[in-house]
């Protein structure tokens, strides 16, 4: 059975080629607070995250991930996981402060993507008017726009969906809560779930054809409530903001979701609800397309833009025939046709 060595996911830097326009929607539409500006970098929260920010905005040429950042269950576990990723042949660095938190070991994962794990942070506590009455809540709840109160997960692109979800298990400590394999082929695995908590994810692997190295699917936040939900999907559509899925309800994890792409380009998915699962020894099953694991009541196609991650790899980058074939198996049999 695996360590436990990483407690939840802390924070998330996306890349934008819109800054401005990405931290106008993010204060305007989605409600997030402004807390700090470093260089070409803006650090965002929801109301009830627990840290300083769990959004970093930074400037760039193209839509992309700059990194994800866990947060280790432990200073011990700290020094443990750094082991971990080594002895797996893995090489980091360390960095000795970020704004927001301590020292940190930086290294990218076997999907290419840029991680970093840390223990020390600085616990956010409001003042005046934005202390909440209740003491276990960092900020009060004023609602701006959606509202999402935390952050929830990170979902890559990743040529070997499989692999990586092992990796994050066996080096890492994840668990692994389930997968999707091709209905024509189940050895083919285009999709994972995986997870540090009691979550069904905070971790997820989608399949990358695409041949470039550490991109990002999307990037969740959690509502309270499906009423949340119906809300922001109002929101957005009365902000100008297409919404590219949903709402539905998803077979794996079971939560209700909304899919829609930031001014910047990256794809932002709002959940709540979902099951939760204290298995230690969770043996994750294998899901066919028929089965409903996109969209748990099976009649909901996943629209073709839903394979797309960012950044593009290419100009003029068409979905091809392995992508179609993704579709085809994750969604209900036969929704999406060529």
């Amino acid at each position: 059975m695996a360590k436990h060595y990483l407690s939840h996911l802390a924070h998330v830097e996306l890349i934008t080629p819109k800054l401005d326009e990405s931290v106008t929607f993010f204060k305007d539409v989605m409600g997030l607070d402004e807390v700090a500006r470093e260089g070409d970098s803006v650090y965002m929260r929801c109301w009830s995250d627990y840290y300083t920010y769990s959004l970093i905005l930074t400037a760039g040429a193209h839509p992309a991930l700059g990194h994800s950042a866990w947060r280790t269950a432990g200073p011990e576990e700290l020094d443990q996981v750094v082991a971990s990723i080594e002895a797996a042949g893995t090489q980091g660095q360390w960095v000795e402060k970020s704004l927001g938190h301590g020292r940190a070991y930086q290294f990218k994962g076997p999907g290419g993507h840029a991680l970093e794990v840390f223990w020390e942070v600085d616990k956010y506590k409001a003042s005046g008017v934005s202390k909440s009455a209740y003491p276990d809540r960092p900020q009060r709840n004023m609602t701006r726009g959606i509202t999402p109160r935390q952050l929830d997960h990170i979902t890559v692109a990743t040529k070997d969906v499989r692999g990586v979800a092992q990796w994050n298990r066996d080096v890492l400590g994840f668990r692994v809560m389930a997968y999707i394999a091709m209905d024509h082929d189940p050895n083919m695995f285009v999709f994972s779930v995986t997870t540090t908590n009691e979550k069904s994810h905070d971790f997820g692997l989608a399949a990358d054809f695409s041949g470039v190295p550490g991109r990002i699917h999307h990037l969740a936040f959690w509502l309270e409530s499906n009423d949340d939900m119906y809300r922001a999907a109002d929101l957005l559509i009365e902000s100008g903001t297409p919404i590219e899925y949903g709402v539905g309800r998803h077979g794996i994890g079971e939560q209700t979701y909304l899919y829609f792409r930031e001014p910047g380009g990256v794809r932002i998915e709002l959940n709540t609800g979902g099951y939760r699962n204290y298995v230690p020894d969770w043996e994750p099953h294998v899901w066919k397309g028929s089965e409903g694991p996109n969209s748990m009541f099976r009649n909901i196609p996943m629209p073709e833009s839903m394979l797309e991650a960012f950044p593009n790899p290419k100009a003029g980058y068409a979905i091809g025939e392995p992508e179609l074939a993704m579709a085809k198996s994750i969604n209900a049999k036969d929704a999406v046709k060529k």
